[in-house]
């Protein structure tokens, strides 16, 4: 024999095999998932499966182990032999989605299905771009996102990310959705890269708020008016709440005017809010208004009065942050034959304000009602002033009441002009920071003219007790008042009566007036024995000394006793400035050194008398009044004369 076929041998299998491990899943909540493992070995093989939460799964005995998915786990197959061999599988995820379902086929296999599909998004340029899509599939999807058709490196999660985008980022985007069992694709959706929003616009402010305010009532040689004591004091207050330094004067001549505008004019500088008022009479002149001083004469010529665009002229000089004048007055056209003087305009440095309470060539009105006097114009501006909008936008509001209102309409209608290039408002903050020399040098400049004087405290040789206090209604108006404190046992009826000197002429004795006047003064927890008011301040040129004396019976002898004692309070409010040296320096610039009237012989030069009190509602204008117009030739020669007003240098600020 020369051989043998060989023998078929079998090999033994001594280690166990995985030919098929389980795949991870991502399923929704409470779906039935079934993993499955597959292995070879020798003998009989026994399985146990594990958690990563759990030692064991309970029942996982078994090649497949069939669980009801609740929550996302990991979940890994141990095989055994019975040689004491194991060996593990690779661990698989069961992702659970608790998201809508209701898509979901009943018999479905196992193929990609989107559940959430990306959304389009406007994305500002720097910021993170998040797109997220989601699928169920078993095994679980694989994603893979697409920006234009291209496919994008290392996107290949459910979300996509990305941080600091830029204009290339933006496109259209979708991402496909795979699985052994299929591939699909979610919807394009857009992503648009916008420019970041900027910041909100630093808040407006001011460097400081001035307010000059004047207002005219006792004309010597016009019809006199009612309204500016109650305009100018509910202003000057509403003012004040809104942060402005107020100066507030009544009853000034052409000269106290230009005077008190001077210094008005210092206290403004740049980024300042400079606000001027006036009420009383005036008129307008080729485009030009005038304000009607007290001491005007009959006829008057505008070098009897104060030209209003020349005051803006010299706040645009200061360069202030807002300009702002406001003109309750008429504005009668008279001589617009005659050539207007010239006034030199600066650049346009806008933000530049005129409200006027009525048009070109028409008259104002003042009313009054319920005993209260008060100018249609500012009635309506003192409503609105403390909104915080755009100062055009508040005087527009007050055109439009004023134009609802039945006693002026067709007779009265607001005119506004401004160069307003920023949205300021009257409420605007006050930024004291960077310039605190000059916040300092305009806070004492205003309290001089708003400084009080301090409360006193009188004995009397009786023993009875006298206090004296002080309030300002406005800056040239001091009112004084006496209150008796204690009064011993031996006296009896006391009483007290203020005096002053020099004496001081009380503007507001005319009936009606002095009622509207002590309406200021006096409320429920204030009721003083006497009062005194000292008025014209600005005319003053030496101390005021207020004379208090005390009249009593005594007891035992019943006998009236009177005593005295006087109080020396300086010079109050505005007297202070000493507005007459700013008078005289007007004066002698004008006349080259003209002898100029004493002011104080002003002070003491008796007024005409004024016409009565008016009926309800019955209303005045304030326009200034020249003589009766008999003739036509008459009215003319009684006009106002036009004057040279080419030179500044009257409204120039004091060095």
């Amino acid at each position: 024999m020369t051989g043998s076929c060989p023998k078929p041998t079998h090999t033994m299998i001594t280690e166990i095999v995985i030919v098929r491990h389980p795949v991870s899943a991502c399923v929704p909540v409470n779906h039935k998932v079934t993993l499955r493992v597959r292995a070879e070995g020798t003998g009989i093989l026994s399985y146990q499966w594990f958690s990563e939460d759990e030692k064991e799964v309970p029942g996982g005995t078994q090649a497949d182990l069939t669980i009801r998915a609740s929550k996302t786990q990991r979940y890994v197959c141990r095989v055994n032999d019975l040689f004491h061999n194991y060996i593990f599988s690779e661990w698989v995820k069961v992702k659970v989605l608790d998201i809508d379902k209701s898509g979901l086929p009943v018999d479905w296999q196992g193929e990609p299905h989107i559940a959430i599909n990306p959304k389009p998004q406007a994305v500002q340029q720097g910021t993170k771009l998040s797109l997220r899509c989601a699928a169920f599939g078993i095994p679980t999807p694989h994603y893979q996102w697409y920006r234009n058709g291209q496919p994008l490196l290392d996107k290949t999660a459910d979300v996509l990310q990305i941080d600091g985008v830029t204009a290339e980022h933006g496109g259209s985007y979708l991402c496909s959705i795979s699985n052994v069992l299929e591939e699909r694709w979610t919807e394009p959706v857009d992503v648009d890269i916008v420019q970041p929003d900027l910041p909100p616009p630093a808040a407006l402010t001011a460097t400081d708020k001035i307010a000059l305010l004047i207002g005219n009532l006792n004309y010597r040689h016009h019809p006199g008016l009612m309204a500016p004591i109650m305009d100018v004091h509910e202003l000057a207050n509403l003012l004040q709440q809104l942060g402005f330094r107020v100066v507030s004067l009544l009853d000034l001549t052409r000269e106290e005017m230009m005077a008190a505008i001077d210094k008005f004019i210092q206290l403004l500088d740049r980024g300042v809010y400079g606000l001027f008022y006036y009420a009383g009479h005036g008129y307008e002149h080729a485009g030009r208004n005038y304000l009607v001083a007290v001491d005007a004469p009959q006829p008057y010529q505008t070098k009897n009065c104060v030209c209003v665009q020349r005051v803006m002229h010299q706040m645009q000089e200061r360069q202030t942050a807002m300009s702002v004048i406001l003109l309750d007055t008429c504005r009668k056209w008279y001589n617009q034959g005659c050539i207007p003087s010239v006034i030199k305009p600066l650049g346009p440095n806008g933000n530049t304000v005129y409200g006027y309470a009525t048009c070109e060539d028409a008259e104002a009105y003042e009313v009054q009602d319920g005993g209260k006097s008060t100018g249609i114009f500012t009635k309506y501006l003192n409503k609105h002033i403390l909104q915080a909008d755009k100062v055009t936008h508040v005087l527009e509001r007050v055109s439009e009441d004023v134009g609802k209102d039945r006693l002026v309409s067709g007779k009265q209608a607001v005119e506004i002009k401004h160069t307003m290039k920023e949205p300021r408002s009257l409420t605007d903050k006050v930024r004291t920071t960077g310039h605190t020399r000059e916040l300092h040098l305009r806070d004492v400049c205003w309290r001089q003219a708003n400084e009080l004087p301090r409360k006193k405290h009188l004995t009397f040789l009786c023993g009875v007790e006298v206090e004296v206090s002080f309030s300002a209604l406005f800056s040239n108006v001091l009112v004084a008042f006496a209150t008796i404190k204690t009064t011993p046992d031996h006296t009896q009826d006391c009483t007290v009566i203020l005096s002053s000197n020099p004496a001081m002429e009380d503007i507001f004795s005319r009936s009606g007036r002095s009622e509207e006047m002590d309406s200021l003064l006096f409320n429920e927890t204030h009721n003083p024995d006497c009062t005194l008011r000292l008025c014209s301040l600005q005319k003053l040129k030496e101390s005021v000394v207020v004379k208090v004396d005390l009249h009593y019976t005594h007891k035992d002898s019943n006998l009236r006793h009177t005593e005295s004692l006087q109080v020396d309070i300086g010079k109050p409010l505005v007297a202070s400035c000493k507005l007459y040296r700013e008078n005289r320096a007007g004066k002698d610039r004008k006349t080259d050194g003209a002898k100029v009237q004493c002011m104080s012989q002003i002070s003491r030069s008796k007024s005409p008398q004024h016409q009565a009190l008016a009926a309800p509602h019955r209303h005045f204008t304030r326009k200034a009044e020249c003589a009766a117009k008999t003739a036509t030739a008459t009215a003319r020669s009684n006009e106002p004369e036009e004057n040279d007003e080419t030179e500044l240098q009257d409204f120039r600020p004091c060095e």
